[in-house]
């Protein structure tokens, strides 16, 4: 019966059981960093597994031996998370950044390929452009309204098309919510691959994340969150993710022991506590952003609202939205009218949402993306992919939608009685 529970369920008991500590009903904290074996056979056996120099048998399991490579609140964390992706395992990092930073440094080599989806994460452009460029690797970004045919023949046109590894996507696009199709890439990925090289698909999934996608369903072979996102929910901790098949994660998690840049107990605790609420925060998000979007999209001083829920049915968007995602989510971004000078405006004037970065939280988020999260991408890029002075990303949490809607009012108010009261030139 219990392999037929949905996850949210499961998020509960998975992996852990009160008899292991005690009796205690919840995950105790193990503040340790170094664990104690029973035999020296048996430590040499767990060192055995943990450096590869043999297959497990069936039924036998790593065992615990330095917080480094293992710990028992990392463990449960990775074991519950699966759940949600259907993935064979999962590696938690200390932040999101770590888990994607590793994972291209594991499967990116100098004089290969990468192939990206712009627009993406202001850290994540950067590390693509600028260090992955000082290491040999090359890189050349798509845009989502480029179809499969254009992407082929900008990877043609490279000169490198045999060195082909990698393709990055990040879908929703933040911050302009724009899709990808993940179906489509696998076919490119599976065009350029042959029986000595794979072409790995790596899916950054935070604004989704992970109940209204799963991107390992639709070809990808590994997912990644910025867990400090709807994961962690309560703007109290950093941590990332990357789930998919053993042999990738496996080979993620090696690099991570030797970087040392796995989540540390207390972090995994804090995660483990915000997994147990993260279906219902998510869907109160997805309730309150379809009742804004809808407020946004007929207000006379916004110019364009970017929203899942909101996209044109005839749209080649709509229909990877329709096969790919479950939900609208609780990401909206929304050009007002004017410039950066009546976008601060409007943010100076908020009182309930906060403004600050960060995203997937219970409390509601805004920020400017041109100056703040995607401040170093280059202006011509900017204006490509949408980011103007004009647009804010809004993350919608879990308030009454009432008393968002509100305060957006109010703010928007301000801001139009401000621009009544410039002095019209003749």
């Amino acid at each position: 019966m219990k392999d037929m529970m949905s996850p949210e369920s499961l998020m509960m008991t998975h992996g852990y059981h009160p008899e292991w500590s005690e009796g205690a009903v919840k995950t105790p904290l193990f503040l340790t960093s170094t664990f104690a074996f029973k035999t020296a056979e048996e430590g040499k056996s767990f060192f055995e597994l943990a450096y590869g120099l043999r297959q497990k048998n069936q039924e036998e399991q790593l065992g615990l031996i330095y917080s480094r490579i293992n710990n028992p609140n990392l463990e449960i964390l990775e074991n519950r998370l699966c759940l949600w992706d259907k993935a064979d395992d999962c590696a938690v990092f200390e932040s999101g950044m770590s888990a994607i930073s590793t994972t291209l440094l594991e499967f990116l080599k100098p004089g290969d390929l990468l192939l990206f989806s712009s627009p993406t994460y202001g850290g994540t452009d950067h590390f693509i452009n600028h260090f992955l460029k000082k290491i040999g690797v090359d890189a050349i970004g798509f845009y989502p309204d480029q179809t499969k045919e254009e992407i082929m023949q900008m990877i043609e046109a490279t000169g490198k098309a045999q060195q082909l590894t990698h393709i990055y996507l990040e879908t929703p696009a933040n911050p302009t919510n724009d899709l990808v199709d993940i179906a489509m890439c696998k076919e490119i990925a599976n065009h350029y691959r042959t029986p000595e090289k794979e072409v790995i698909i790596s899916v950054d999934n935070t604004y989704m994340g992970p109940i209204w996608s799963n991107p390992l369903q639709h070809g990808a072979d590994l997912v990644i969150y910025s867990a400090t996102k709807y994961i962690g929910g309560h703007s109290d901790v950093i941590a990332g993710a990357v789930l998919g098949y053993a042999d990738h994660i496996k080979r993620v998690k090696t690099l991570r022991t030797f970087l040392g840049n796995m989540a540390s107990p207390h972090t995994c605790w804090l995660l483990l506590r915000s997994l147990e609420t993260l279906k219902i925060r998510m869907e109160q998000q997805a309730r309150n952003a379809t009742d804004i979007a809808r407020f946004l999209d007929d207000h006379p001083l916004v110019e364009q609202v970017s929203f899942l829920g909101h996209l044109d049915e005839d749209s080649r968007s709509y229909r990877i939205f329709k096969e790919q995602y479950t939900s609208s989510g609780a990401m909206i971004s929304f050009y007002v009218k004017g410039g950066e000078k009546e976008a601060f405006q409007f943010l100076n004037q908020l009182q309930l949402i906060k403004l600050a970065v960060s995203l997937g939280s219970t409390e509601s988020l805004v920020q400017h993306p041109a100056s703040m999260t995607h401040a170093g991408v280059c202006p011509e890029l900017k204006e490509r992919i949408g980011i103007r002075d004009n647009l804010i990303r809004l993350s919608v949490g879990v308030e009454n939608s009432r008393d968002l809607i509100w305060d957006m009012g109010q703010a928007l108010q301000v801001l139009q009685e401000k621009q009544v009261a410039v002095p019209q030139l003749v």
